[in-house]
């Protein structure tokens, strides 16, 4: 009987092919269920059975995984994405695999509880408040006291999330939040948070070990979209202590420590700060990153996890990695892109990945959707790395024709 790896839901940019890809190098069947196994890239994999299944249903996947284990031997699940991966952690303890805490990964999930968690435990985060309505938002960004961030209490990849530095900035958020614009999957909860300014950090973590420290770059608020990573992050001694040691604390305030967590600071004027907690792998292109500076391949170290054996996190080199995502300059339609071919043979360059094809309607959204694809580069120093990057982006081009407007359409 064969062993099988089943991965519940889609793909965080990616990371769902590169689990399924992990999962046939251990020689392990890879199984993926989804509601919708066309949505996503990774159902294309050479020797992946994809099946359909609600994936919101916690009885029908069981249903599914029951039948399965009458033809595989089952030897893990997980998922890729935040909202399977508390899913995946039920399927665990259902069938008694290794798996993580499904209440710790839920009560993360939801912002405001973990704020509250953390701050419980005395971990440096944001001035924040809840806020339902309008009157509430307004009164919460009069209390904290402006610039402030507005986002939703649950989501992720930045999607709702703005500066506001005036008054009118927060009305005007306000209203794109609840005015239906935005999805919402339940009751409308919105956090209104001081704005941590300074230098951003991620710490990506496995079990109870900080593997790498990076930082990243984000264009122009009131939005953040980010435009660039680097691993190592390059910070002193006391800085690369003090933000670990800050990580560590997150994961004894909110149940975590079984897998992969990602945490995500600004250092202010009183040192590091923790933004969010996410209780899964940082989705692409994190992973490769982490391979590229220090040769440690996370996702196969967390699939080892997963089916209970054991992981190496042992450091194999150290280099500098870095990854440019390419960014939507206009809304449109997508004319062409090119120059992927000229791009990877450029020396230096691991990858080089296009998110969109010709004809593709553009519409920015201020988020991580605005990325249309990424190229990644890894040298023995940051300068070198960075021309490497900057020499590949710039045979990279694209023409997006603007959306018709009335007065274009007129006769």
């Amino acid at each position: 009987m064969a062993r099988a790896l089943i991965l519940i839901g889609g793909t965080i940019m990616g990371s769902g092919l590169l689990y399924l890809q992990a999962a046939q190098r251990l020689g392990l069947q890879p199984l993926a269920l989804s509601d919708d196994p066309t949505r996503y890239d990774h159902f294309a994999a050479k020797g992946v059975e994809s099946i359909r299944v609600d994936t919101d249903d916690l009885d029908a996947l069981i249903r599914e995984c029951s039948r399965l284990r009458t033809t595989y031997e089952i030897a893990g699940i997980t998922g890729a994405a935040d909202s399977f991966y508390a899913t995946a952690g039920n399927l665990c303890r259902h069938f008694d695999l290794p798996g993580p805490n499904p209440e710790a990964i839920e009560q993360c999930l939801d912002k405001y509880t973990q704020r509250q968690l953390l701050a419980a435990s005395g971990v440096p985060i944001p001035a924040y408040r809840l806020a339902a309505n309008a009157a509430e938002i307004k009164d919460s960004a009069a209390e904290i006291g402006l610039p402030v961030i507005v986002k939703p209490a649950m989501g992720h990849s930045s999607v709702g999330v703005r500066l506001c530095r005036t008054a009118d900035e927060v009305v005007e958020h306000t209203t794109h939040l609840l005015g239906g614009k935005h999805i919402w999957r339940s009751s409308p909860k919105i956090l209104v948070e001081e704005f941590a300014q300074g230098p951003y950090y991620t710490a990506e973590i496995m079990g109870n070990e900080v593997v790498a420290i990076g930082t990243g770059d984000f264009g122009c608020p009131p939005h953040f979209v980010c435009r660039e990573f680097t691993f190592p992050a390059l910070v002193g001694d006391d800085e690369h202590e003090r933000i670990a040691d800050v990580s560590l604390s997150c994961l004894r305030a909110l149940g975590l420590g079984w897998g992969p967590t990602n945490v995500e600071f600004r250092w202010t004027k009183r040192g590091p700060v923790v933004i969010e907690v996410n209780p899964r792998l940082a989705g692409t292109p994190f992973p490769q990153l982490v391979q590229l500076a220090y040769g440690v391949d996370l996702i196969i170290e967390h699939v080892k996890l997963a089916i209970g054996e054991e992981w190496d996190l042992r450091r194999r080199h150290s280099h500098i990695a870095a990854a440019r995502h390419l960014i939507a300059d206009r809304d449109g339609t997508l004319d062409w892109i090119d120059g992927h071919s000229q791009a990877a043979a450029v020396s230096g360059v691991a990858e080089v990945k296009f998110y969109v094809e010709p004809k593709t309607p553009i519409v920015r959204k201020g988020d991580d959707r605005d990325c249309m694809g990424h190229v990644i580069a890894a040298s023995c120093s940051l300068a070198h790395t960075e021309a490497i990057l900057q020499s590949a982006v710039d045979l990279i081009n694209w023409s997006i024709t603007p959306f018709p407007t009335t007065d274009t359409m007129a006769p």
